[in-house]
Parts: structure tokens; sequence; C-alpha cells
């Protein structure tokens, strides 16, 4: 066995149906008395739930997350923070959410519980991205990584099929390149292939019984190790160009993150079958590449670039920009092979097919 380094984010994790509930006695633990919850402008019934759990340690709500964590909003939670006298923070919901507590955390050091209700996996790594001026900036700090991650199975039945779905794919887009990465290891291997055989599995089943405990806890427990994948290695050219595109043309994170996939990962697969046998594995078939799409088409997901927003014309600003800094991937890119792959995931031309 080949020498590797493992170094594990120090975060508490609770796991399990209706844990929401531990949120109180989890702040009491961290010494919170004065705890502001964060959520996005369409999840505040949720935001006042948390509330309730903390009972006296909650001083309000703040509503105003959104996509891609831009630095406008962070500003005026950051307000929010200073005039109540905040000494924590609480994110309910998705990967704006978590986002604005990690840029929050940033910026002033106090501590965050993370309560995620999708499956981005953003709670579980020192990572934040940010974005001012239609650029979206990443940074690695163990300043963002939240203290304590409530992962309460109930709270994900809700989840729209198609948005479990595209979260889904989110996380299984932080396994596949933590497979193949320059700082990949044996225990990072090991959780990235079991989180995609236990997403992989729920997904299969998750159209014909959306509600179903056992389904939703498959989800999460794999979308969890997913995410410890995504804070443990270095990502490569599938996050770079999904991060460049959401960055420049506003879009959707999850749905970009589905689509581009399969494409990027044709492209690496010959560099890297070891990778490729462990995807296989895990999804139980010969072609991953090809059971990603198709797995993508059973659960009617968007499959092309130009279907969530993307102009054909940005193609070229998009090439420039993935190829202006760079960064770890098994495979050297360069303008005329990403402007092939962008092309292609744009018209949605499906696996093998050029």
């Amino acid at each position: 066995m080949d020498p590797f380094v493992y170094q594990a984010q120090a975060a508490r994790v609770i796991f399990g149906a209706g844990t929401g509930a531990k949120l109180g006695e989890e702040a009491q633990r961290l010494g919170l008395t004065r705890v502001l919850v964060l959520c996005t402008p369409g999840r505040t019934e949720l935001a006042e739930r948390a509330a309730q759990w903390l009972g006296s340690r909650a001083v309000g709500v703040f509503d105003g997350a959104t996509m891609h964590t831009p630095v406008a909003v962070t500003e005026r939670a950051l307000a929010a923070v200073k005039s109540l006298g905040a000494d924590g923070v609480v994110a309910i919901g998705g990967g704006s959410t978590t986002g604005l507590g990690k840029a929050i955390a940033l910026r002033t050091d106090l501590p965050q519980i993370a309560i995620p209700t999708t499956y981005a996996g953003s709670e579980m790594t020192p990572i934040l991205g940010e974005t001012r001026d239609g650029v979206k900036t990443t940074q690695r700090t163990a300043k963002v990584l939240p203290e304590v991650v409530i992962y309460d199975v109930e709270l994900t039945r809700s989840l729209p099929v198609p948005l479990s779905a595209l979260s889904a794919f989110n996380a299984i887009a932080h396994a596949v390149e933590a497979l193949y990465a320059p700082d990949t290891n044996p225990i990072v291997s090991l959780m990235a292939q079991e989180g995609v055989r236990s997403i992989v599995k729920a997904l299969g089943r998750i159209a014909a019984t959306p509600h179903d405990l056992g389904v939703r806890a498959d989800l999460l427990y794999g979308a969890w190790l997913c995410s410890c994948c995504l804070g443990a290695t270095t990502m490569g050219l599938h996050h770079k160009l999904c991060h460049t595109l959401g960055g420049l043309f506003d879009l959707p994170h999850a749905e970009t993150h589905t689509i581009v996939l399969p494409y990027v990962l044709e492209f690496n697969a010959p560099t890297v079958p070891d990778a490729v046998a462990r995807l296989g594995r895990a999804m139980e078939t010969d072609d991953p590449v090809r059971a990603l799409i198709e797995l993508e088409r059973s659960l009617h997901l968007p499959m092309a670039l130009r279907d969530v927003g993307m102009p054909n014309d940005g193609i070229a600003r998009a090439v420039a920009q993935a190829t202006a800094n760079p960064y770890a991937n098994p495979r050297e890119v360069d303008a005329a092979s990403l402007t092939e792959l962008i092309e292609r995931a744009w018209r949605g031309a499906g696996a093998h097919a050029h």
C-alpha cells in the first residue's frame, strides 16, 4: 500500500430521525446564549421551529440566505449578528444557508451549528465559495467548518423528489472527484464508494416511496459520507467547472452539478481506471458514465446546460475562466477539450456520443 495522509475534519455529528430536537442542548454544550437562526426566504417556518428548539437561546431569524453566497447578503447578515449581539449561528436548510453560516464564521469566528435539509454536503467541509460581481471564489480554512452538524432524517422527508435527486447527484459528484483526487487515500475511497452505493440504492426507490424513512436515511447517510470526501480532498475539473458556470451565469447549483458530472467523468475516465472500477462496484455496473446518465433520465432531471439558463455564446467565456488558473485534475485540461466537453453538456449529448 502506498503511504498516505488522512486529515479528519473535527465536527460533531448527530444523525437520526427527530434529532433536530437536540439543538437546544447542543447550543448549551457550546456555551451559546444568543443564537441567530439563518435560512432562505422560503424556509422561515422551518427556522422558527429551530428557534423553538433553542428556546430562550434564540435571538432571531435572518431569512436572506441565497445561492452562491453573495458578499452583499453576508454583510446584511453580519449587521443582524452585530445588532442582536449574537454569540453563535444555526444554519438550517440547504447549501445556500450553510454557506452563509460559514461566511459569517469566517469573519467573526462565531460557533455554528448546521442542520442540513438537503444532500449538498457543504456542512462537512472547511470550504467556502463566495460570489462578488459575478465571480465565485473558493477558499479552504478550518475557520468555516461547523462545530456541530445535526442530520435529522425527518426534515428531509418533505423534500420533493426532483430536488432530492438533484441534491443527491451533487453529493455523488463530491465522491467521484475524491476517488481520483491527487490527495485521495484508502479511507476517503472507502467513504466515497459507500456514499455512492447508499445514494444510488436510495435513488432507485425514491420515486415510488418518497416519504420512506429508510430511503431518506440512506440518502442522508450517503450524502454525509460524500461530503466528508469533499472536505478531505482536493476537487478537480468537475467542481472548478461548476463553480465557474454558476458564478458566470447564475445557474442553479445542483442542476449544474447533475448535468456536468457524467461528461467530466467520461473525460477523466481513461486516466483513472481504479476510480472507475470503484464507482462500478458502488453502482453495480461496468459503465458508470452511462449508468449516471440513465439514472438522471429515469428521474426526469435536466440533462443539458441550455435547459438551466446557460447561453450558447457563454461557452468561450466559461472556457477562458476555467482554464485561467491551474488546478488539480488527473487529465490535462486544455481549451479545445474543455470547449468540446462544455458544448456536449450544453446540448445534452449523452455519454459516449461525440
